[in-house]
C-alpha cells in the first residue's frame, strides 16, 4: 500500500533511529492538524524544531509529546495545566511521577506508523469488479472494524500491516467479507487478552498500592514501571502460544485435506 510516512532512517550501528517529519507528516503521524502543532509550539506544549534552513524538522519525541498533550487534553486537562505538568516533568519535581505514569498510560504499544490510502487504492486491491453500493457497504464495516479512519479526500490506516494481511489473504481468494469477520472475531480475541493482562496487574499490583494509605511518588513510579515492563512480556506470551496453537489446528484440520490432494495427484500419473 503506498504509504506517505516518512521512513525511519538507521543509525551509524544499522539499527533504528529516530524518524524525522515535516510539520505536515507530523500531524499526521499525531492524528492532530498543523494549526494545533503551531498552536502547541506558541503555548509552550511543544519544543521547536531543528531547522535546516527554513524548514522545521521534527522527531519522534515530538511525536511522543503530541500524543500525551492529545490524551491529557481528551482527560480534561487545560493547556495550562499540562504546561506546568510538562514544565515539572522536565524540572524533576514530584508531580512527575504522575505525569510519568499518565504518559505510559497514553503511549500507543506499537512502533507502527500509520499509513494513508485512496478509495481507489483500496477498490483496486480489495474491490475490483464490486458493484457501488457494494464498495460503499464494505467501506463501511472496514471503518467500522478501525482497519482505516476517514480524513479528508483519502483513509488514514493506522495498522498498515494489517491491511496488508487483508490484502494477502484476498489474494489468496478467500473473500472479503470473509476476511473481514475474521478480522472483527480476532480483534475480539485480543481484547479479551488483554483484559486479562490488564485485570491481573490491576489486582495484584493498582490494588494494592492504592490500599497503602503512605502512598508516595516512588509507588506511582512502581505502576509505570509494570505497565512499562508489560509491553514486551505481552508480545513474548502471546507468539509462542499462538505459534503452537496455529501448528496443532494446521496439522490437525488441514493434513487429512492435503493427504487427499496428495493421493489424487498421484493417482493422475
Amino acid at each position: 500500500m503506498p504509504s506517505k510516512i516518512q521512513p525511519v532512517k538507521e543509525d551509524e550501528s544499522g539499527g533504528r533511529g529516530m524518524a524525522e517529519y515535516r510539520i505536515d507528516e507530523l500531524a499526521h503521524a499525531a492524528g492532530s492538524t498543523v494549526r494545533n502543532i503551531r498552536a502547541y509550539q506558541d503555548r509552550g506544549l511543544l519544543p521547536p524544531p531543528r531547522l535546516e534552513g527554513r524548514v522545521g524538522i521534527y522527531d519522534d519525541s515530538h511525536l511522543a509529546r503530541l500524543r500525551l498533550i492529545g490524551k491529557l487534553l481528551a482527560r480534561g486537562y487545560s493547556s495550562v495545566i499540562i504546561k506546568d505538568l510538562l514544565s515539572a516533568w522536565e524540572t524533576g519535581k514530584d508531580v512527575s511521577d504522575v505525569l510519568g505514569l499518565e504518559k505510559v498510560l497514553t503511549d500507543p504499544w506499537s512502533d507502527e506508523l500509520p499509513g494513508t490510502v485512496t478509495v481507489e487504492e483500496l477498490i483496486a486491491t480489495f474491490g475490483t469488479g464490486l458493484p457501488e453500493e457494494e464498495v460503499a457497504r464494505v467501506l463501511e464495516r472496514t471503518v467500522a472494524l478501525g482497519l482505516i479512519e476517514p480524513e479528508g479526500e483519502h483513509y488514514r490506516v493506522p495498522s498498515p500491516r494489517l491491511l496488508h494481511v487483508g490484502a494477502e489473504l484476498v489474494a489468496a481468494g478467500i473473500p472479503l467479507d470473509a476476511v473481514l469477520d475474521i478480522a472483527q472475531e480476532i480483534r475480539d480475541d485480543c481484547d479479551v487478552i488483554a483484559g486479562r493482562f490488564v485485570n491481573l496487574v490491576h489486582e495484584h499490583v493498582f490494588l494494592r498500592l492504592e490500599a497503602d494509605p503512605d502512598l508516595t511518588g516512588d509507588d506511582v513510579g512502581e505502576i509505570a514501571a509494570v505497565v512499562t515492563r508489560m509491553r514486551p512480556l505481552v508480545k513474548m506470551v502471546v507468539d509462542p502460544f499462538i505459534a503452537r496453537a496455529m501448528e496443532v489446528r494446521v496439522q490437525a484440520a488441514l493434513g487429512a485435506q492435503l493427504e487427499t490432494i496428495r493421493d489424487h495427484l498421484a493417482t493422475r500419473h
